[in-house]
């Protein structure tokens, strides 16, 4: 079926209570990268206003796990010395921050767990690639015990919150990363995604979102992550900031399995896509459990699809094969659950649902994760002929809204699984392909709160995708909009 084309983006005018004011001056990463180049603004003043700016909402959002103080004043204050010397580098004196359970020399990688940890004695090959492009890390974002859940609760930090709403989740495993953006912390962050992880709070907070083809970020020190299907991603307000940041992650360790080549994510994020043709599919992969799509998110999508046909793109209805992809994910994640729960010093301070997960990785592991992994070429196989045909698959990037914090917190492992694929059933083939995947807003829910489209594609394709979400973030303006209150656009230059 056509989309027609006649009607306006489902996107709708800012809830009450969200400013639509522009983004103001040094709130984005490239923003911020230009000031810094410029003289405009130091690096001392951009960390110390982000360090404030997250101690005043530790008490509310709850984003961090650990802040990095000193460390990061010393090193802006290093990076100014730098700048006035006339040292030029993509982000250097730029304050981001990285998920909990990526490595940062001298701090502990708790990834969502109680406990004491000892702190790491080197950076993580992703975080020395950001260190060498200037970046300034003030600290790691929260994250649900070993990112299994689409929700940023537990006991070893407590409750992290929506900006846009804080009785609601900002989605998971990266949702202390995505409140962090989206509360105006830090201008980026990166997260990681092993089921849409990265797309998913993407979605939920009003953020775009990639993940990347397996590989295009390193995951060392692990030579892959989750048996491959976890990939490291950005998330940012705007298409550009992304874009910048995945370029500045980028690239590969020698230990590394995956080595994709090289790809110019911000300079695609500059090029027009061209005329495209777009799958639009409401298709989740068979999982035996029921995934009714919320009437919003459906709105919502079917207004993304119409603006992109009003763009001039090709869209109509259609449907990937998915075969029976499910039964290569479950062993694959639960394996991984198992190799990261025994790093954990006191294995008795887990979740129960994380013992249980264990359990089944080992159950699983041996011929049944071999199968499951054998399987991959033909699933892409299966499920990239679509690729014949479209050159873009569009679908929710999730079924629901977000839903309020303590829902799926305290259910057990299995009501807690069946919660999650209804909620989230779109996002998590892709990664036992390893191909990229792009979330953008889509607007919001009758009562306000974020929703996501998601643009799929196939193997070494975010270019493409990164220039339609582009094309689109022209249309749509959603970096327009914020959350009340996470903060308002400066008055003036920070000193």
């Amino acid at each position: 079926m056509s989309v027609d084309e006649s009607q306006d983006s489902g996107t709708g005018p800012a809830p009450a209570g969200h400013t639509g004011a522009p983004a103001g001056e040094w709130e984005g990463l490239a923003e911020q990268a230009r000031a810094l180049a410029e003289g405009r603004v130091t690096s001392t003043a951009l960390v110390r206003r982000s360090l404030e700016r997250i101690e005043a909402s530790q008490g509310s959002v709850n984003a961090f796990r650990r802040v990095r103080p000193e460390a990061a004043l010393a090193e802006a204050a290093q990076a100014d010395r730098r700048l006035a010397a006339g040292e030029r580098l993509p982000l250097l004196g730029v304050p981001v921050a990285v998920k909990d359970d990526t490595d940062v020399a001298g701090e502990p990688t708790a990834f969502g767990c109680a406990g004491e940890f000892p702190p790491k004695e080197r950076d993580a090959e992703v975080v020395r690639r950001l260190r060498a492009a200037g970046a300034i890390i003030v600290g790691k974002t929260n994250a649900c015990e070993l990112g299994q859940w689409p929700f940023t609760e537990g006991p070893a930090f407590g409750n992290t919150c929506n900006p846009w709403n804080l009785a609601h989740t900002p989605g998971g495993s990266s949702g202390g990363s995505a409140a962090a953006v989206a509360a105006g912390l830090v201008p980026a962050a990166l997260g990681t995604d092993g089921a849409g992880s990265v797309r998913i709070p993407a979605a939920w907070s009003h953020l775009v979102g990639i993940k990347p083809q397996r590989g295009r970020i390193s995951t060392w020190p692990d030579p892959e992550a989750f048996q491959g299907i976890t990939g490291i991603g950005p998330l940012a307000r705007t298409v550009e900031d992304a874009a910048l940041l995945l370029d500045v992650a980028s690239g590969n360790h020698d230990g590394d399995l995956h080595r994709p080549p090289a790809i110019a994510a911000r300079e695609a994020a500059g090029r027009d896509p061209g005329r495209l043709r777009i799958a639009l599919s409401w298709k989740a992969a068979f999982t035996f459990t029921p995934k009714p799509l919320h009437p919003d998110v459906r709105a919502a999508v079917t207004g993304v699809a119409r603006t992109l046909a009003r763009l001039g793109h090709f869209v109509e209805e259609a449907e990937p094969d998915y075969g029976l992809v499910g039964l290569a994910f479950v062993p694959r994640a639960t394996a991984g659950v198992g190799e990261w729960a025994d790093r954990v010093p006191d294995r008795s301070l887990l979740d129960r649902r994380t013992r249980e997960a264990a359990r089944m990785g080992r159950l699983l592991g041996g011929p049944v994760l071999r199968r499951a992994r054998a399987v991959e070429r033909r699933q892409q196989r299966r499920i990239g002929a679509l690729f014949g045909p479209y050159d873009v698959l569009l679908t929710p990037t999730t079924a629901t809204p977000p839903p309020r914090i303590g829902t799926l917190a305290k259910l057990s492992g299995w009501r807690t699984d069946q919660a999650m694929i209804a909620a989230c059933p779109y996002a998590w083939p892709w990664n036992v392909l390893g191909w990229p995947g792009v979330s953008v807003p889509a607007g919001f829910s009758g009562d306000g709160l974020p929703l996501g489209a998601q643009l799929l594609g196939p193997a070494h394709g975010e270019p493409r995708l990164i220039s339609l979400a582009a094309q689109l973030q022209d249309d749509l303006r959603w970096h327009e909009r914020r959350p009340a209150g996470h903060p308002a656009p400066p008055q003036g230059v920070p000193r």
